[in-house]
């Protein structure tokens, strides 16, 4: 702990892994710009970095769920957590797709577009995202959340699943009362190696960040961005204002500022921005989350559960998409079909989770259920989905590490004094490590 009146002394910049993984965005967008051919063939090494980081998420929801399920006072407790959490994230994701809403009627990014629908064909990788979504019912997705076999939910990373066993396999161990401990704390010696497993992949983020970015512009270029220019602007003016603004005041509430903790997670939005992934992030943003005083419960469950249920930035794409594809067409749609389409959106959202693709799957889903906005729209917007995806992943990362704060508030466990001072550097967060293997102060 820093000594009161004192400062942590500053390392040089050179020494912060965010400092890399910027150096790696830059680095890789010129190289996608000035040989985009070399970008392209950056995509193996992109998903290599998604896999390392992939393959220990499922390991870390189960320890930390259930090492923090240990050390709370009972059942009961655990109950409230998890529907106080559902009711968050189905409050705020609401407001999420309202903000989006509003921002498309008053920016009105499709209009002028004059776009002829009726003769557009789906390619193929469309047709195949639609199918996806379409395939899907309501209750499939909470059916879903039971694994059949936990064995295969570890292997293929599905994470709803590990945490609803995980929160099972918890209060069982609560149940066990001193043998149960024992058991906790050898989860929690686990859960201690995988990090450490974490801190050993995250030396690699700044080549992933190198060959995401690269393999974005070089794949989809410079031209595919500026053709569809106002509707990328209106989405990612929508999501920093929503995240700024309106998760702002809600975090200032808990008596945090929105921006102490985004500077705090600065490393963990980097890396979800340079390879559009907001799984990519979880394992690093659980950890820092725990450092600054969200208990382990919270987080696991909060953080777990928000990868699919608490998914702002994609609630502000599926609204600001579905009507800029009605605008292109020329569609004006009432108030009243806007809330219909606000109320599909609810039910297609929570409906496509562990899709491949998940974002355009649910934008397809949720033009597919309507009668009004055409499906051949969506080939509008499947060109520039890539970079959008880039801002619903920092947004999505975002919204879950506010959701974490809000959460340990409501539930009585925030430690906010010690988390002002970390957010504030005057106390250095527990055990992350610095290029050179020591204590890094962030």
């Amino acid at each position: 702990m820093a000594i009161r009146g004192t400062q942590p002394r500053r390392k040089p910049v050179y020494r912060y892994l965010y400092f890399w993984v910027l150096v790696g965005i830059v680095a890789g967008g010129l190289t996608g710009w000035l040989a985009p051919s070399v970008g392209q063939g950056m995509e193996p090494v992109a998903d290599a970095f998604i896999s390392l980081i992939t393959m220990i998420i499922g390991p870390i929801v189960f320890c930390i769920v259930v090492g923090g399920i240990a050390t709370v006072h009972g059942v009961g407790q655990v109950g409230r957590l998890a529907l106080r959490a559902l009711a968050y994230f189905e409050v705020v994701t609401t407001l999420a797709m309202i903000v989006g809403l509003v921002a498309v009627n008053v920016i009105k990014p499709g209009q002028g577009v004059n776009a002829d629908l009726s003769g557009i064909e789906l390619s193929s990788d469309v047709k195949e995202k639609v199918t996806a979504g379409q395939s899907l019912e309501w209750y499939d997705y909470i059916l879903h959340i039971i694994p059949s076999n936990i064995v295969n939910s570890f292997a293929t990373g599905d994470i709803l699943q590990i945490l609803f066993f995980a929160i099972l396999f918890g209060i069982a161990l609560l149940m066990m009362g001193d043998a149960g401990r024992r058991v906790a704390r050898g989860v929690d010696l686990v859960g201690q190696a995988v990090f450490g497993v974490m801190k050993i992949v995250l030396y690699a983020a700044p080549i992933g960040a190198f060959a995401g970015t690269a393999f974005a512009i070089g794949e989809y270029g410079s031209d595919a961005v500026t053709s569809l220019l106002k509707l990328i602007l209106t989405f990612y003016v929508t999501a920093i204002f929503f995240v700024v603004v309106v998760l702002g005041a809600v975090l200032a509430l808990t008596g945090v500022n929105v921006f102490k903790l985004l500077g705090f997670i600065k490393e963990e939005l980097l890396i979800a921005l340079s390879v559009s992934s907001s799984e990519a992030a979880l394992p690093p943003l659980m950890k820092k989350l725990e450092q600054m005083g969200c208990p382990k419960s919270v987080v696991g469950v909060t953080v777990g559960a928000g990868y699919s249920f608490n998914l702002d930035g994609t609630a502000i794409y599926l609204s600001i998409s579905a009507m800029y594809i009605a605008q292109a067409a020329n569609l004006e749609l009432s108030l009243l079909q806007q809330l219909g389409l606000l109320g599909v959106m609810l039910l297609t959202s929570k409906g496509t989770g562990g899709v491949t693709g998940g974002g355009f799957v649910m934008l397809a889903t949720t033009v597919s259920a309507t009668s009004t906005i055409p499906v051949g729209g969506l080939m509008l917007v499947f060109g520039v989905d890539k970079f959008m995806s880039e801002c619903r992943a920092v947004s999505n990362v975002a919204g879950n590490a506010v959701a974490a704060v809000v959460m340990s508030r409501w539930q009585g466990d925030l430690d906010l004094p010690r988390t002002r001072r970390i957010l504030a550097g005057e106390e250095p967060p527990m055990e992350l490590t610095d290029l050179e293997g020591e204590p890094q102060h962030l």
